[in-house]
């Protein structure tokens, strides 16, 4: 399962008290609370505002209509191909995830909005990197196409490092971690998703602290691999149970239960 990326944290020295106060309530799943305190009178901020609102659709299945309302906010407010770039980047985000998890069928609307958000964006902008692990999870998860969605995750990663973007790179190596898991190379996988914990755990990304703690658990030997699933069902727990489709990752075996 995908997980979203927005640049920039809000929790570096640099950041004014707004951003980190958003960056706080993100992490904590308050992504509604987050929004409320940025009024969209400027591009920038209808922009990072819809971007909450849509990472809140992906992670807990609900209020498309509000993301959508944002959206359209900063796509009127887009006077730059910048601006205009990153709103196609978050139309095609919001699309992904109808797609994902069954809402509705919006796959051409994604690979299209991405596409246009690809015409907008200059190689090598801090916005590319997004754009490219976008681009990957359509090719994975829609798709079907692992060689692409590789790919696609090297650029980002490439991307995530040059801007100096933790959160975006816990995600690249999450998912570059997940290829190579399905591809049988434990060691690699191991180690990407090692370094998306860590990364997230610094950062305080209590939201993305979950799933990053399941994925290292399928290639940890057992005790490890209970202690860490315990880990994140008590975290999952105080999230008021988001992201909604991890329950089922965390579920434990009915007793007796045959294992493939």
């Amino acid at each position: 399962m995908a997980h979203p990326a927005m640049s920039g944290t809000g929790s570096t020295a640099g950041d004014d008290p707004l951003g980190t106060a958003v960056w706080r309530l993100r992490s904590r799943a308050c992504w509604a609370d987050a929004a409320e305190l940025l009024r969209p009178a400027t591009a920038p901020a209808a922009l990072q505002r819809a971007a909450l609102l849509v990472e809140r659709c992906l992670y807990t299945e609900q209020g498309w209509a509000e993301a959508e309302d944002a959206l359209r906010t900063a796509e009127a407010l887009a006077d730059s191909d910048d601006e205009r770039g990153a709103a196609a980047c978050e139309r095609g985000q919001l699309a992904y995830a109808a797609t994902l998890h069954g809402v509705r069928d919006r796959a051409d609307e994604a690979r299209a909005a991405l596409g246009r958000a690809a015409a907008l964006i200059a190689p090598g902008a801090p916005g590319r990197a997004l754009l490219d692990f976008r681009r990957g999870l359509l090719a994975e998860n829609l798709t079907g196409s692992p060689q692409a969605a590789r790919a696609a995750y090297r650029r980002a990663h490439a991307g995530a490092t040059a801007h100096a973007d933790p959160l975006l790179l816990s995600c690249t190596w999450r998912h570059l971690a997940g290829l190579a898991l399905r591809d049988g190379e434990l060691a690699e996988a191991r180690h990407g998703f090692a370094e998306s914990l860590r990364i997230r755990e610094e950062l305080g990304y209590l939201v993305g602290t979950a799933p990053a703690l399941v994925s290292l658990a399928e290639t940890e030997p057992e005790p490890e691999a209970s202690r860490l699933r315990e880990e994140a069902r008590r975290l999952f727990r105080l999230l008021g149970g988001v992201p909604t489709w991890l329950a089922r990752h965390l579920t434990p075996p009915a007793p007796g239960a045959a294992t493939a």
